[in-house]
């Protein structure tokens, strides 16, 4: 008997319970586009981070045995995508994970998150950064923000931030180590967030949405959920990123109206309907 008669996503992220981010999100966004979410969980999370006081459980050494029963088991996926990765350890798994299950037919869709604003987050040493480059150069399809974008390519972020030619530069850059499709987000201009993609000989531009209050957890999570599931389901590139922003803004709109606490995150279960 297959396992394998639906299309599939492994997912690499982290749980948390509440606040609406990283697997919490992916799981209903990635099963309402038709293709089933299988979860592999870096850590467990009451609430994320940005709460006062959280439960925390590190997942890495429980990783290697609960990835070793989907071997017996004989599945496969077309998409694998990973996001939060609490340390170097997790980055070899991760890309053993991909040696082990990425065949013909299956698109690898990294997150690299390490940071925000221009900082690194405080679990990303030198050394993770690092071992995190690694990982994108085994991606088809890479999502940083300006900040992790620049981490990749060691430029400053206080030097490119508001510089549009820079950073289509450091989308090139990206996807010259191996990614083929590259999404730089959150550029903020002025009224407008931005997103530039990269796709060699096929689309390199800036895609604009008009600003909705302010940010909000567990946004990436989403765009990144969308764009796994539209690989998988042979979306094109810039149609999946439009679709991602004009949902997430939707969400947005709707979370302000609701006057949702910020790191509450967004109310994506009102239209989760509508995506499609």
């Amino acid at each position: 008997m297959s396992h394998n008669n639906q299309k599939k996503i492994a997912v690499i992220n982290d749980f948390t319970g509440f606040g609406k981010c990283s697997i919490a999100v992916s799981l209903p966004v990635i099963s309402a586009l038709k293709v089933q979410c299988c979860l592999v969980p870096t850590s467990i999370f009451s609430n994320h981070t940005a709460y006062p006081e959280y439960f925390f459980d590190d997942y890495t050494d429980k990783m290697e045995e609960y990835i070793d029963n989907w071997k017996k088991l004989g599945l496969e996926f077309e998409g694998i995508s990973t996001g939060f990765l609490g340390d170097a350890k997790q980055i070899e798994i991760v890309k053993s994970f991909i040696r082990y299950f990425k065949k013909d037919n299956t698109v690898v869709i990294v997150d690299p998150v390490m940071g925000d604003y221009g900082v690194k987050y405080a679990t990303y040493t030198d050394d993770l950064c690092r071992r995190m480059k690694e990982l994108v150069e085994q991606a088809d399809i890479v999502t940083p923000n300006v900040t992790e974008a620049c981490i990749l390519t060691g430029n400053d972020y206080n030097k490119v931030i508001n510089d549009d030619v820079e950073i289509a530069k450091m989308a090139e850059k990206i996807s010259a180590s191996g990614p083929k499709k590259v999404v730089i987000t959150g550029i903020n201009r002025e009224n407008y967030i931005c997103d530039y993609v990269y796709e060699k000989n096929v689309t390199n531009e800036f895609l604009k949405s008009e600003k909705v209050g302010g940010e909000r957890s567990g946004t990436g999570d989403i765009f990144s959920a969308i764009i796994s599931a539209d690989a998988v389901n042979n979306v094109e590139f810039k149609t999946s990123v439009e679709k991602a922003s004009k949902f997430i803004r939707e969400c947005l709109v709707i979370s302000e109206e609701r006057d949702i606490p910020k790191e509450d995150g967004v109310c994506f279960e009102d239209i989760l309907t509508t995506l499609r």
